[in-house]
């Protein structure tokens, strides 16, 4: 039932109500994993994965009749700016709901006095990026307990390569997902917006006043990143439902997958904006 809050037609026609579900969705899976699971002595280990497995089940009905939707398209629609004009309002209704499990996780991080222990697994993610020569100390200031190895220290000359390396990465994995799960990809999505939610929550200091603050730190670059990967899961999404409905010999399927090859050089471009913000833009204003 609440899977099917909305259908992709009229998400695409107010692509902004899209937000508010993303933040009823994220927020049940956080008071469902809070009541349920964080009192178990061994699923309160992997509450921070739960609270995303929770947003998956509730978002992957939306997002493969999406892909089913925008594949439709592919077949209906010729020019490759037409195209992407209409794949826009697909994209543009995956930020919202992106962003709605952004504030919620934020909001509830904060307001939560115990709100680290439901992202245990967010701020370990957090503390490896950002700190990885001080792992262990990083872990036990936002009070989990976790001894594990360190990665090596990062030049700020490697900071832009390291970057752009690790939201390919992602793209990768969130195109590898796409393509063999369909609306698999939502997972990795949900996730990296959970890991965001704990960033923002750390840079507030457990002060909702900071919120808004803490929430422009990271959407600043944050905004193209994720568009990229949404762009990277549409692609492989409407290859995936190509592959079903169509012979792949056919003329129609080389249609679809030339615009889902030029999905995924914007996904590129987009990255690649988004590292030179984060390391030139971002720091230089916060």
């Amino acid at each position: 039932m609440l899977e099917m809050l909305i259908n992709p037609k009229k998400a695409e026609r107010s692509p902004w109500e899209m937000f508010f579900i993303g933040a009823f969705y994220a927020t049940v899976s956080l008071l469902l994993v809070k009541w349920i699971f964080s009192s178990d002595p061994v699923l309160s280990k992997y509450t921070g994965i739960l609270v995303v497995t929770f947003c998956v089940m509730f978002s992957i009905p939306f997002i493969y009749y999406t892909f089913k939707l925008e594949e439709e398209k592919d077949l209906q629609i010729t020019g490759f700016k037409r195209l992407i004009l209409e794949h826009d309002k697909a994209l543009l209704a995956f930020m919202f709901l992106f962003m709605g499990f952004i504030v919620a996780f934020s909001f509830w991080y904060i307001v939560f006095p115990s709100g680290n222990q439901n992202f245990r697994a967010q701020i370990e993610t957090y503390c490896m990026i950002n700190k990885p020569s001080h792992f262990d100390e990083c872990v036990s200031e936002y009070g989990i307990e976790h001894v594990s190895k360190t990665t090596a220290f990062l030049t700020a000359k490697e900071k832009i390569v390291n970057i752009f390396a690790n939201n390919i990465y992602v793209l990768i994995f969130t195109l590898v997902f796409s393509l063999i799960f369909g609306a698999g990809a939502i997972f990795i999505l949900a996730w990296n917006a959970s890991v965001i939610s704990a960033a923002i929550g750390i840079f507030c200091k457990d002060n909702l006043i900071n919120l808004p603050l803490g929430l422009a730190r990271y959407m600043i670059h944050g905004i193209p990143e994720i568009g990229a990967y949404f762009a990277g899961a549409l692609a492989g999404g409407i290859i995936s439902i190509a592959v079903i409905k169509h012979d792949v010999h056919s003329e129609k399927f080389w249609i679809i997958l030339q615009d889902s090859l030029n999905l995924v050089i914007i996904s590129v471009v987009l990255l690649f904006i988004a590292a030179l913000i984060e390391v030139f833009i971002t720091p230089a204003i916060f």
